[in-house]
């Protein structure tokens, strides 16, 4: 494992010990807005692994809010009885990027249940398939990841599947540049070396969602 890697994976470690604790303290209550448990859980980062910075905006989305991506900024709700959501966050841990993106049910609803199961699941067969490849666009990976989403039953929610991820700050894009994305624009090879020469490192997103239903779920996490 190079050590880019091996920073990536302990930086990812310590968010997953993060997400750990947010469900061993039962942080996630109906009758809380999302802002509100958004900034527990920074506070909970703060306090635990001395994480301040992050390299994008945290997410908390609830309810119908689960049907938006990234891009979007949703008015804040609040948390139901018999709820979905999901969190997005992307702490800077030690100068190192972490994604991780996970979904909870607040209740027994089967099928906010199956969407959670699904999207973890999805994530895995998404990973395994990866990773027997030697050549890939980030639009071809799109394309498959939306077939996952079919092969489920839901429809993909997101703009992206997936991203570069390293040191921060890692290299950005350029606007109308989707060369760094899991996106139908990006038609270079994802096993392509960075311009120092490096090899990139990429995170996977799934974003399920059922319109009718006004429901969406979202994994993430580090594709390695």
């Amino acid at each position: 494992m190079t050590i880019q890697k091996q920073q990536l994976v302990e930086a990812e470690h310590i968010a997953a010990q993060l997400f750990g604790e947010i469900e061993k303290r039962h942080l996630i209550q109906p009758g809380k807005t999302e802002k509100q448990l958004n900034d527990e859980v920074f506070q909970l980062a703060e306090e635990l692994f001395g994480i301040k910075k992050y390299w994008h905006k945290r997410i908390v989305r609830s309810g119908p809010n689960t049907l938006h991506p990234y891009n979007e900024n949703p008015p804040n709700l609040t948390i139901q009885d018999d709820d979905i959501l999901f969190f997005d966050f992307g702490p800077i841990v030690e100068d190192w990027e972490a994604d991780f993106g996970r979904t909870y049910v607040v209740g027994n609803d089967p099928f906010k249940r199956k969407l959670q199961q699904d999207v973890e699941t999805a994530w895995q067969e998404g990973k395994e398939w990866f990773g027997q490849q030697t050549t890939l666009t980030g639009a071809d990976y799109f394309s498959y990841v939306e077939g996952l989403a079919r092969k489920y039953g839901w429809e993909y929610g997101g703009e992206i599947a997936g991203h570069l991820i390293g040191q921060f700050p890692h290299e950005r894009l350029e606007p109308g540049n989707y060369g760094l994305y899991v996106h139908p624009g990006n038609l270079n090879d994802m096993f392509l070396p960075d311009a120092n020469g490096n090899k990139r490192n990429w995170i996977l997103e799934i974003h399920f969602v059922d319109r009718q239903r006004q429901i969406g779920g979202f994994f993430e996490q580090l594709l390695t």
